[in-house]
């Protein structure tokens, strides 16, 4: 066998569910991102998206008292923002200014869309069972927003320790039933 043991610390970067997403939230007129790529599908209808944020961020504290925020998917081209957006506190700088990022109003959240991504989906925490033992958010996507320009986005995923891959060539598998 040509497996070798792999370190549980490393198993997130096997498993990583979806591209690297900007959260955008807001409160008190100030606007907030972060990185973010523990999250996952949970329903179809309404669209629900389970997300992981840690209590040390600065949107922890602010995704929790407004239980609002955009889930904006960034394409490659925005990979330097992704990983600067990571890397520095919100409490501290106004990433929009920082990264050249455009916030644009939302529809139905307070928290804006950020117009250089290829999607934006506002979301209201619809619940939060698990916040207090495992930070997770339960999130419905209320208004989705796509660049039906952007035929084949070549999103981020996270690998671990700042390795990315990008989303490669679409496959069309889809059996028919009978």
């Amino acid at each position: 066998m040509a497996k070798r043991s792999c370190p549980l610390a490393k198993v997130y970067g096997l498993l990583e569910p979806g591209p690297v997403v900007l959260v955008t939230t807001a409160r008190k007129g100030r606007a907030n991102i972060m990185t973010m790529s523990w999250h996952t599908m949970m329903e179809f209808e309404p669209p629900l998206v389970g997300c992981v944020i840690s209590g040390r961020n600065a949107s922890f504290d602010t995704l929790r008292a407004t239980k609002e925020c955009v889930i904006n998917i960034p394409t490659q081209g925005l990979a330097k923002q992704v990983v600067g957006v990571g890397n520095c506190s919100g409490a501290k700088v106004d990433k929009f200014v920082k990264f050249g990022l455009t916030p644009v109003e939302a529809a139905q959240v307070q928290a804006p869309l950020i117009a250089e991504c290829y999607a934006s989906l506002e979301c209201r925490v619809a619940d939060t069972r698990l916040v207090n033992r495992y930070n997770f958010f339960v999130l419905q996507v209320v208004q989705a927003w796509i660049d039906r320009a952007i035929r084949n986005p070549q999103t981020l995923h996270h690998r671990g320790n700042g390795v990315f891959a990008v989303a490669g060539e679409t496959l069309r598998l889809r059996s028919r039933m009978k």
